[in-house]
Order: structure tokens, then sequence, then C-alpha cells
């Protein structure tokens, strides 16, 4: 099950399964731009926390590559992801509308679209726990974000703001349901 899945019964023909692979993944994107699966993991456990269900740094990150890979599957997330991609490369062009290149570079407190869209990502995986952790991320900018420009530090951020919402509420999950 993807996190879009909804009850479509008012789409008329479409098909249940898409059955053709997309060209490329936003993996791939995300390492052309500088942005490798280690570094996510890395800026992810800056912030563990022992908790039921990832007591160790080891299973933490086994927990977290489970929670990114089902996350990332989603065509949507993907979507959004790539979105902070092409805005990052055009606003470094000075090409985005209402922007000027020097102001892009500043990252501006009164431009509040990259902010929007981190907050999107994380609410969009992790719920209101996947906001509240990307403000985490994005005020203290651990690991790979300090080094981000002005919307993949925010989208990165959603993203594993997102993901370690998830990370740990399910953790916390199967290991009470282990108990039983």
């Amino acid at each position: 099950m993807k996190l879009s899945n909804i009850d479509d019964g008012f789409k008329k023909n479409q098909p249940d399964i898409i059955e053709e692979e997309a060209a490329r993944n936003i993996i791939e994107y995300l390492e052309e731009v500088g942005v490798a699966y280690a570094d996510l993991e890395n800026t992810a456990m800056e912030f563990y926390v022992p908790h039921p269900g990832i007591e160790t740094v080891e299973k933490a990150k086994a927990v977290f590559r489970r929670e990114f890979e089902f996350a990332v599957s989603d065509s949507n997330l993907q979507l959004l992801i790539y979105t902070a991609i092409l805005l990052e490369k055009e606003g470094q062009k000075g090409k985005l509308p209402g922007l000027s290149k020097k102001s892009f570079e500043q990252d501006l407190s009164f431009i509040v679209a990259d902010e929007i869209l981190g907050e999107a990502v994380a609410e969009y995986i992790g719920g209101s726990k996947g906001r509240f952790e990307f403000v985490r991320f994005d005020k203290n900018k651990p690991g790979i974000l300090k080094d981000l420009g002005m919307f993949m530090d925010d989208i990165i951020g959603g993203l594993l703001g997102g993901v370690s919402a998830n990370m740990y509420s399910r953790a916390i999950f199967e290991a009470e349901e282990e108990k039983k």
C-alpha cells in the first residue's frame, strides 16, 4: 500500500496497477545533486534517541531504511522532492519568478515557499508528528542540511522529519505488539 492510496471509486477508467516502471526514481535525482542515502541516514541519526523497538543505532538505521524506502516509493512524494530539485536549479540560475538570484542565495526570511514545501512533505509522510520533526531538523540543520540550498534543505528536512516520525512511532507500536 502506498501513502497515496485512497478510495478512488469516483475515478472512472483508471487502472488499479500501473504496469510500467518510471524511467528514473527520485534516489537517482538526489544522488545527482549530491544527496546520497548515507548522508540522509547520517543526518537522521544525529537526532537518534533510543526508544522501544529501536534500542540501538544499528536497529534505528534498519528501521529508518525501511521507512525511507516505503516513503520514497510514493510517486507523489517523488514529485514533491523533484519539484524542490528543479526550484533549486532554477534559483541558482536566477530564473525563479519573483525572486532574484541574490535573494535566492540569501534565503531571505520573507520567502516561505521552501518552508511550506518542507512542512507539506513532512506532514504527508508522518502527519503532525512529521511536521514536528521537520521543525527540529529545520531549526538545527544537522548533517547535510547545513550544506543544502534554499529549497533542498527544507524538502530534505521534511523528508527526514516525516520518515523519522514514522520510524519512532512504528517501532514503538511493533515493540508493544511483540509484548502481547
